[in-house]
C-alpha cells in the first residue's frame, strides 16, 4: 500500500484456523488473523490472500472491524485504516475499504462507507453510500456521508499556503461524491 520495499519481505501469518496452498501461494485464514509483509500489518476475522507474481500481497479482508497499518513510502508516519471489509491489490497498489471505513494518514483522516486509495497515484476517493452492515446499537456517528479532517501543513502560516502547495506539491487529490451521482 505504501512502502515499496515491503514486496521484498516475506508474508507471515497467524490465525485460529486456516487452509494454505504453498504451491499457489494463497490461503484462507479465519479467527484472530494477523498477516504481515514488511511494514504492512492486517488484523481481521478472516483473510483470503494470495502472493502476486511481483511478490506483493493481495487480499479480501473481513473484520468487526478489520485494521491495517503500513509505513508511508518516502515519508514519515503511517497509513492506518479500519472497516468491516477491505479489498487490497498489492500489484495495483489499490486499497478499497467498505462500511464504517476510516483511513488515516498521520493526523489527517477521512470517514465514509466507501474509501479507495491508490498509492501509485496518491488519489483518495470517498463516496457517500448506505452501509451494507446492520447498525450496532448505541453506535454514534453512522451515516452515508463523507467526513474528513485535514490538518494544516506544519510549515504554513495561518492564512497562507505552504510552499509547494497546490499542483506542484505532493498533497494527495481527494474526490468526494454522494451516491447516485
Amino acid at each position: 500500500f505504501a512502502e515499496k520495499g515491503d514486496r521484498d519481505k516475506p508474508i507471515s501469518f497467524t490465525s485460529d484456523d486456516g487452509e494454505v496452498n504453498y504451491e499457489k501461494r494463497s490461503g484462507v485464514l479465519k479467527g484472530n488473523v494477523v498477516i504481515t509483509q514488511g511494514t504492512l500489518t492486517i488484523k481481521a476475522n478472516r483473510i483470503d490472500f494470495r502472493q502476486n507474481a511481483d511478490n506483493s500481497l493481495s487480499a479480501t479482508v473481513v473484520g468487526t472491524p478489520l485494521a491495517f497499518r503500513q509505513k508511508r513510502d518516502d515519508a514519515e508516519g503511517y497509513y492506518e485504516g479500519w472497516a468491516q471489509r477491505a479489498e487490497y491489490d498489492g500489484h495495483k497498489e489499490q486499497l478499497e475499504l467498505f462500511d464504517n471505513a476510516i483511513l488515516k494518514r498521520g493526523a489527517d483522516e477521512i470517514r465514509s462507507n466507501y474509501i479507495s486509495y491508490n498509492a501509485a497515484t496518491e488519489l483518495f476517493k470517498a463516496e457517500g453510500r448506505p452501509s451494507t452492515t446492520p447498525a450496532v446499537t448505541g453506535e454514534a456517528g453512522r451515516s452515508d456521508r463523507v467526513r474528513g479532517t485535514f490538518q494544516p501543513k506544519s510549515d504554513a502560516s495561518p492564512g497562507k499556503s505552504a510552499p509547494g502547495a497546490g499542483t506542484q506539491g505532493k498533497s494527495a487529490p481527494l474526490l468526494l461524491k454522494q451516491s447516485g451521482e
